[in-house]
């Protein structure tokens, strides 16, 4: 603060700074707000989605096991279910962070094995799984953006606090101390100027 000259233009731009570092911690603190209430929405859609692929995989290790024990072991039927490339990732802005967005691109749901050697629990499970993989599609957007949203939060709060507990109450006390020292100049003026009156009255 020594190395700051008490001039009116130095207080100036420290009201200026001031009064910038103010709207700055605002719009910090507005942003965090709205990504801790995107960061709810999506643990709330989490939770929900990690509910329904419990029950999903549930029953589609039933189905899975009842069609092992129906056929053998199915793994030389899976082999002709072709893979899945249909997953296309995209991005949509949050306050400016990035969160993933992976539309439903999945082709409509057709075995691509025969029915000679198969069964009804094999379809079953085909069936489950295939809802499996959209339901892990969901939660991979979901829990990458509460990933990415809880970042951007805790980077605006540390921002926001470097702004409220360092910047704000630094540039307080540079006004002060620019404030303080014009005002005992102009007193030492004031009193400089009634010493010479009261010698050229004489």
């Amino acid at each position: 603060m020594a190395a700051i000259l008490p001039t009116k233009g130095n207080l100036m731009a420290a009201k200026r700074s001031r009064a910038l570092a103010t709207t700055g911690y605002e719009l910090m603190d507005r942003k965090r707000n709205i990504l801790v209430r995107e960061m709810m929405t999506l643990m709330e859609d989490a939770s929900r989605i990690q509910r329904e692929i419990d029950q999903i995989f549930q029953s589609a290790y039933i189905a899975l096991a009842k069609a092992n024990i129906e056929l053998g072991l199915c793994d030389r039927i899976a082999e002709g279910v072709e893979p899945d490339n249909s997953l296309d990732v995209r991005w949509r802005s949050v306050m400016g962070v990035e969160l993933p967005h992976i539309p439903d691109n999945t082709p409509p749901l057709s075995p691509t094995y025969g029915f000679a050697y198969t069964s009804p629990a094999f379809d079953q499970a085909y069936i489950q799984f295939a809802k499996v993989k959209d339901l892990t599609r969901r939660m991979a957007e979901v829990e990458i953006s509460i990933y990415r949203l809880a970042q951007a939060i805790k980077k605006a709060q540390k921002r926001a606090n470097a702004l409220k507990n360092i910047v704000i109450p630094d540039l307080d006390n540079t006004i002060r101390f620019i404030t303080e020292a014009l005002e005992e100049k102009e007193r030492e003026e004031f009193v400089r100027l009634k010493v010479i009156k009261r010698q050229t009255g004489k």
